[in-house]
This record gives C-alpha cells, structure tokens and sequence, in this order.
C-alpha cells in the first residue's frame, strides 16, 4: 500500500539501505586483498545474477528481451562494468572516506545530464547552488589529502569521480530508452550479466585474479553478495515502490556519510578536517540537488 509519507519504518529501512551502501565499499577494499578488483567486481556481478533472476521469477516480474530494452540494457550493462571496475580498483589505491565522498557525486553529474536530456529536470537556482556547493566540496578534497592510502591515491579518487559519472550514464540511458518500461529487477538483470562477462573477461589482462584468499575474505564476498546486491536491492526497490520519492530524497546524504564513518571504524583510516568540510559539503549539495528534482537518482541504488 502506498504511503504518502516516510513513517518509523520507512526511516529505519532507508538508513538501513545507506548504511549498506556505506559499509560496501569498506568490504570491496578488504576483499581486495584476496581478490583483483576487477575479478571480485566481476565474480559479484556473476555470483548475485541467479539469487535476482530467482526472486525476479518467483514474484512473477515481467522479464523479456523483446520489448525494445535490449540495447540499452546492453548498454547500462557496459556502463555498469566501467562504474565498478573504476570504483573497485580505486579502493586499491584510495581511502574509503575518500572513495565515499567522490563516488557518491553521482546526483551531481545525473542533475547536469538531465537538464540536456530529460524533459522536465531542469538545472534551478536551488540546484545549481548545490552543485557548486558539492563541487567546491570535491576541489577541496582533490587539493588537499593530508593522509594518502598510496603515492597514486589522486589516481584512486579519479577513478571514483568517473565511475560515478557512469553511475549517472546509467540512470539517463534508463529514463530516455524503452529500458524505463522494464521492471527494477529486469534492468538489474542486464547490468550483472554483462558486467560479469565483461569483467570476468578482461580481469585476466589487469593482473593476477587471486592474490591472498582466506576464508574471512571469502565471507565478506559472500555478504557482498546476498547482503549488499540481493537484500539490499530488494529492500531499496520495495521502500520505492511504498513510499514517495520526494522524501526518500531526504536521506540521499547518508550514503557517504556511512562511508566515511565506516572507513574510520573498521580500517582506522584518518577524518582530518578536510574531510568532514568536504563531506558537509557533498551531503549538503546532494540534498538540495535531490529535493529539488524528480529525483532521477532514487531510481537507482546498485551500489
């Protein structure tokens, strides 16, 4: 049933999808030490496909090729391979708290595509306040990393600035193609299968797949996996479809948020002072970004 308002459990399952959403990245950077970014992106793509097609034919969602989605399902599929082999690999070489605050710019780049290509979502005086707030948030980020996880880390937090350009690709190519006729579950589809082929397959070419496999490593894939992916898609998509999407914006900011604040608890990385402006910032800018459009962004939470 449809409600017209976030209620006690709307807010808590919200904070419960950023909080994954925060901790994930966490995981892929632990992972990483038993796995090459982009084999473990791509093995996640492969691993999460069959638990999704089996909830997806279980609830009886319409799933179909033929009805126009096919190449712009190829397409987001290609868009969500670049999203993440940027995002996984950027762990190697940047901090969590760092990943967070430039990854989740995705509202950001989503908002200026959409004022050229979609009719309706127009850039507002609200808006672009928050862009050049957010924007201003990220330059000072960028300029000053007072306590870098490599000697490539500006390397690490480009890489998150251009997978969440593709994260924004993603959402335009799903809003102006017949991909929007399709259920969550059949656009999710389209974006692990062909992550996973195209990932699975060029990994090899980046470098070694395995590098120290434990089996603590190989539970936190698995939580990844059923956690993050699965539970986590499923829950976002259900909050969706109950609650309205305007005052869903208002917990946008938290992804980051947790990202940070779980980088600092699990791998003791550093908050210095540059990083809690930028990540006000960057939270700050996402709100007015999100309560002010049609939110194009609430339809896509695959982290």
């Amino acid at each position: 049933m449809r409600k017209n308002q976030i209620d006690a459990q709307g807010a808590f399952l919200l904070v419960f999808c950023s909080g994954l959403m925060g901790i994930n990245q966490v995981m892929i950077k632990l992972v990483n030490a038993g796995l090459h970014p982009v084999f473990q992106a791509g093995l996640r793509s492969a691993c999460a496909f069959l638990p999704i097609l089996a909830f997806a034919l279980l609830t009886r969602k319409h799933l179909s090729i033929r009805d126009g989605s096919f190449w712009p399902g190829m397409l987001v599929g290609l868009f969500f391979a670049a999203e993440f082999l940027l995002l996984f690999q950027a762990l190697d070489y940047t901090t969590v708290s760092r990943a967070s605050i430039f990854f989740y710019t995705m509202p950001f780049w989503t908002a200026i595509a959409a004022h050229f290509f979609i009719q309706g979502e127009r850039l507002t005086v609200v808006r672009v306040g928050g862009l050049l707030l957010a924007m201003t948030g990220v330059v000072i980020a960028l300029y000053n990393n007072e306590s870098p996880a490599s000697d490539q880390a500006i390397i690490g937090d480009l890489y998150c600035l251009l997978g969440a350009m593709f994260w924004a690709g993603i959402i335009i190519v799903a809003r102006n193609t017949r991909l929007s006729r399709s259920c969550p579950e059949m656009q999710l589809l389209y974006q692990l299968a062909v992550s996973a082929v195209v990932l699975l397959l060029i990994a090899p070419k980046l470098g070694e797949p395995i590098r120290e496999l434990t089996s603590t490593i190989w539970v936190i894939f698995s939580i990844q996996v059923f956690a993050v992916v699965c539970l986590g898609f499923l829950t976002w998509f259900w909050v969706l479809s109950v609650y309205p999407a305007s005052s869903m914006a208002s917990f946008s900011f938290l992804s980051p948020v947790f990202g940070v604040l779980f980088g600092w608890l699990v791998l003791q990385e550093t908050i210095n002072g540059t990083i809690l402006i930028a990540l006000s910032m960057v939270s700050l800018g996402v709100v007015l970004v999100s309560r002010t459009a049609k939110n194009p962004l609430l339809q896509s939470e695959t982290g």
